[in-house]
């Protein structure tokens, strides 16, 4: 098994267009890590560039103890599961598989040894006889995964492998997937836009924007102490609550402002959350006093039950909910306050109902505080 090691890392096409820039990481043996971020941010070329698609314009990359910047793909040792499966139409299941092996002039009995333990282990041993265009697209991407696992590379890659499934499959299968990662012990890169499969399957998240990382780190601190209000914004869903404020200091104690005044009519509301003493560096805050901010609040720390707006002290405000979306298990309000948009998660035994004006209250032991001009996280 191996370690990959990219090490300023950078691809730059003719015109000078820059898809990857200054990409540095270093993921351990049999790690599972995911590179997420919106389209075109850079994380397929990099991927590409670990299979040896794509050629590395600066940087080093080591499979192992190996440079293999100017090693062919087939000599890396590295398996690639394609969006698309790419299997060969005209081929049955068994056949797809073996490809692989029989251009590696493996032995037939070994060949058939190794395609049917694959098949066992993602329990397609029954569609070896079909070609797949009699398979559902779960199973394709059972055969993809097959014809990669047979080959028993050190490095799997992965390319957004669950996109075409339906929403229950692409659920089955990530867990699927997740199985299949600890079963075999290899180390795995996996690319996708999807957040909730990152979250769900990364011991790591390399979260990309135009090229660049913005953050790595395990998924519970990325979505607890995000770096930035980009990272802030990409991870979770429905996604964290941006509103403009301004930081005051009023009585030794950092308050965070935001609402609107208008003084002719004095019409508008202002309102406050009191910054907690365990979030309050000096540091960080002292030179935003006075200085617009962004307030960072996820959906979840906005409450509309009588027994957290009564315990609350600071962060209760006045909202009229727009719509409502029952989950099942949970409600999403959609609300207005000021005219700031906000998205709130609560009890599915919430009353609220499109058009009410209601009160909820903000956690602030959970906000978030960004510098206005720099997005940079200075509250987690």
């Amino acid at each position: 098994m191996a370690s990959v090691s990219l090490r300023e890392i950078y691809k730059k096409y003719a015109g000078g267009v820059i898809a990857v820039s200054d990409f540095n990481i270093e993921i351990k043996d049999k790690e599972f890590i995911i590179l997420v971020g919106p389209s075109g941010c850079g994380k397929s070329t990099t991927l590409r560039m670990i299979a040896g698609l794509e050629e590395i314009s600066e940087g080093e990359l080591y499979i192992g103890d190996r440079l293999v910047n100017d090693v062919a793909p087939k000599d890396r040792d590295i398996a690639m599961v394609f969006q698309n499966y790419a299997l060969y139409p005209h081929m049955t299941v068994f056949e797809n598989m073996a490809f692989g092996l029989k251009l590696r002039k493996v032995p037939k009995d070994e060949i058939a040894r190794k395609v049917e333990e694959a098949a066992r282990i993602l329990d397609i041993s029954h569609l070896l006889d079909r070609k797949p265009k009699a398979l559902s697209g779960g199973q394709r991407q059972r055969v993809a995964l097959g014809r990669a696992i047979v080959r028993n590379p050190q490095v799997f890659l992965l390319d957004e492998p669950l996109s075409n499934l339906d929403a229950k499959l692409r659920a089955q299968m990530r867990t699927e997937i997740s199985k299949l990662h600890k079963k075999l012990g290899t180390t795995f890169i996996y690319v996708t836009h999807d957040q909730t499969e990152a979250m769900t399957m990364g011991d790591r998240i390399v979260v990309m924007k135009d090229g660049y990382i913005q953050q790595i780190d395990t998924p519970t601190n990325l979505y607890n102490n995000p770096v930035n209000q980009f990272v802030a914004g990409f991870i979770g869903s429905p996604q964290m609550n941006f509103i403009d404020a301004k930081l005051l200091k009023r009585d030794g104690k950092y308050v965070v402002e935001f609402g609107s005044e208008d003084t002719k009519t004095a019409r508008g509301v202002k309102y406050e959350v009191e910054v907690p003493e365990s979030k309050a560096d000096p540091e960080a805050l002292e030179p935003l006093v006075n200085q617009e901010v962004v307030l960072g609040v996820r959906p979840e720390c906005i409450h509309d039950e009588e027994m957290f707006i009564s315990a609350a002290k600071t962060g209760i405000i006045n909202a009229t909910v727009e719509v409502t979306e029952m989950m099942g298990a949970e409600t999403y309000l959609y609300l207005t306050c000021e005219g700031i948009n906000l998205t709130a998660r609560v009890s599915p035994r919430s009353t609220a109902r499109p058009q009410d004006e209601i009160q909820v209250a903000l956690d602030p032991n959970r906000i978030h505080i960004f510098d206005k001009e720099t997005e940079k996280a200075v509250v987690n």
